[in-house]
């Protein structure tokens, strides 16, 4: 199915059957991705007396209970809530769902400290002579499957200076996605620098980019080029300040 849009005085058009999934399956089993020593996800039958919710064991439906820690626990998209002594959810946040987007590649250079970072300069050489989109999508190298079953906790991945974070903010980026655990460092002594700058959140809400959504964990496929895109962020309507997310992109037609 062809849809056709029009954003800054340009029409487009993008085929829906043709989308591209960024999100990482969940599956019940020890090969799956996982970050913040976070319980894993886990799906189990609901057990009583007289009932047993798995057709395996006998049962006569499936009807099982899920387990699952947003953030920790496979591709999720939060919003200001997720580090605002306010109350934010990400059902309330998140109202438009449908977005331009350029996808981008960026290496990540490696500190003195061992530390892998999103720096500035590494940004804005991705970023040099692209088209401003809301949204952006930052696909990290080396770009291996194995992203998808990755357990990153105590591994110290990949984060952003608050530098880039800053540029990012600069470039009125509202939504941004990336296939890393955090925007901040694992341990970073509570400081939050580019969740903080992304959000415009030094503990002062008034001048804070509420609307502003982050997704973290996607993959993007090696064979899926840098470029423009139309992005569309599906969310489970949870009330609470982050949600298990499927972000799927779709190639525009000239």
């Amino acid at each position: 199915m062809l849809i056709q849009f029009s954003y800054n005085e340009t029409t487009y058009q993008a085929d829906l059957d043709q989308g591209l999934d960024l999100s990482i399956p969940l599956e019940h089993n020890d090969r799956q991705v996982n970050c913040f020593w976070a319980p894993p996800f886990e799906i189990s039958p609901v057990r009583t007396d007289q009932f047993i919710g798995s057709i395996e064991e006998g049962g006569l439906v499936n009807f099982k209970n899920v387990r699952i820690n947003p953030h920790g626990n496979g591709t999720h998209t939060e919003c200001i809530g997720h580090i605002s002594k306010e109350v934010f959810n990400i059902n309330q946040v998140l109202k438009k769902f449908h977005f331009p987007a350029q996808l981008i590649t960026v290496i990540p250079q490696k500190l003195e400290n061992g530390d892998r970072v999103i720096g500035l300069q590494a940004l804005q050489m991705a970023m040099e002579g692209m088209e401003y989109c809301p949204a952006l999508i930052i696909r990290t190298t080396p770009n291996e499957s194995a992203k998808k079953k990755q357990v990153y906790s105590g591994t110290n991945p990949c984060y952003f200076t608050k530098e880039a974070m800053e540029y990012i903010v600069q470039g009125k980026i509202e939504h941004l996605l990336v296939d890393i655990p955090s925007l901040d460092r694992e341990e970073d002594g509570g400081k939050l620098e580019a969740h903080n700058t992304f959000w415009n959140y030094w503990k002062d809400i008034t001048t804070a980019r509420t609307a502003c959504t982050v997704t973290e964990l996607i993959y993007v496929e090696n064979t899926i080029k840098d470029g423009m895109y139309l992005l569309n962020i599906q969310i489970a309507s949870f009330e609470m300040d982050a949600s298990p997310s499927k972000p799927i992109l779709y190639p525009l037609i000239n």
